[in-house]
């Protein structure tokens, strides 16, 4: 008579086993929600105090609102009058000048340096690049005085072009297009130069259009930067006239205007801001796209 030995069945076990994937999408999804929430509260802390400037901005004048309490209407009166408020159209008019040309010489110069030193073979191509890296170690307030000074004898306070031409050389524009331009495919060149092409037909033609991600990023980080600049505006623009919408701003701040008002300002000098984001934001996506995907 021979025993049986009984055989156990993998039944319970491959239950468990049929069940861990539903568990693990379970868990993830329980990530996801918990991520999802965590950012929402965030960009609500971010996005906050735009609100409440756009709340003050658009506020009826002399009404208690926030933080005491929410309006019960809205108007654009305080926009329209801040128009009429010191030089204000002017103002805007300054920074406008300011930001746009230094934009459009600062990626031209830029470009045209970043492609000669990712490019071209001379000597002391690094020993420049170098020296133009270590510029962006020096802090801006050492060469506050000395650049004043230039300019003032060269007669440039009060001037537009005093204010601007301090700031056309990027050093960081400079380097962020040259890794850019290193990194394409050297055949490209040499189909241009197989087809007859000079530098200029080159840098114009081919190089240009395939760094137009990276010159719509950095267009967006020079004209804020240039439009919320305050320091060299500051001190190269001293009559009212000359100022920039920032130097206003803090000068208005200290005036008789209504906080209202100074909102309202605050919400005008916001706008070119999202204007240039919302135009150039597809070109940022397709920028970091091409950062991450080589070959």
């Amino acid at each position: 008579m021979t025993a049986t030995v009984p055989v156990p069945t993998a039944g319970p076990r491959n239950t468990r086993q049929g069940r861990r994937p539903g568990a693990r999408r379970s868990t993830e999804k329980r990530r996801q929600s918990t991520l999802t929430w965590v950012l929402a509260v965030i960009s609500l802390f971010t996005v906050a105090p735009l609100i409440a400037v756009a709340v003050l901005a658009l506020s009826p004048a002399d009404v208690p609102t926030i933080p005491y309490a929410l309006p019960t209407s809205l108007t654009f009166d305080n926009v329209i009058r801040i128009f009429n408020v010191g030089e204000f159209p002017l103002w805007l008019w300054n920074s406008f000048v300011y930001s746009t040309v230094s934009v459009v010489v600062v990626l031209l110069t830029a470009s045209m340096a970043a492609y000669a030193l990712a490019r071209k073979r001379f000597p002391g191509r690094n020993a420049l690049l170098w020296a133009i890296i270590a510029t962006l170690m020096v802090p801006v307030q050492a060469t506050l005085i000395p650049t004043f000074i230039l300019i003032s004898k060269m007669g440039g306070v009060n001037t537009l072009w005093g204010l601007i031409l301090p700031t056309l050389a990027n050093a960081q524009a400079i380097f962020l297009i040259r890794q850019f331009v290193r990194d394409m495919p050297e055949e490209l060149f040499d189909a241009a130069r197989i087809d007859g092409a000079g530098e200029w037909r080159t840098f114009w033609q081919i190089v240009l259009p395939l760094i137009r991600p990276v010159l719509a990023t950095l267009a967006i980080f020079v004209f804020l930067w240039h439009w919320n600049d305050l320091l060299w505006p500051l001190v190269v623009g001293q009559s009212d006239t000359a100022r920039t919408l920032t130097v206003g701003l803090a000068t208005l701040n200290t005036e008789t205007a209504s906080t209202s008002s100074v909102m309202a300002a605050a919400l005008v000098s916001f706008i070119p801001c999202l204007v240039i984001f919302v135009l150039l934001q597809k070109h940022i996506v397709a920028s970091i796209t091409h950062s991450g995907v080589k070959g």
